[in-house]
């Protein structure tokens, strides 16, 4: 066996690292249980297309900062743009808004 990889491979001279966004704690007492059930159902529906269930996954976001089971940050940081519309076609685009609106 070589010592060089360790006991179970790899290098174990690099240290690892820590995701992007940092970690979260889960939800134990199911404070954003109706929120996860509203968007997997929507997911289900809607053939696991995200983009159709977006203002379920912004309900469920909104939710898990709300409670302090994430950390709160801007909801258009996230993807979530006031501005955004769907299309029929189900694209979703930026839409600018004027004053003559």
């Amino acid at each position: 066996m070589s010592a060089a990889g360790g006991a179970f491979g790899g290098n174990r001279g690099l240290r690892p690292v820590p995701p992007e966004k940092g970690i979260f704690p889960l939800d134990h007492l199911h404070l954003c249980d109706l929120e996860k059930v509203e968007y997997l159902n929507c997911l289900k529906t809607a053939g696991h297309q995200s983009e159709k269930c977006r203002q379920f996954s912004k309900k469920y976001l909104q939710c898990r900062m709300e409670r302090n089971l994430m950390a709160k940050q801007d909801l258009a940081e996230l993807g979530f743009k006031e501005s955004n519309v769907e299309t029929p076609g189900g694209k979703v685009t930026d839409r600018v808004v004027t004053q003559d609106q």
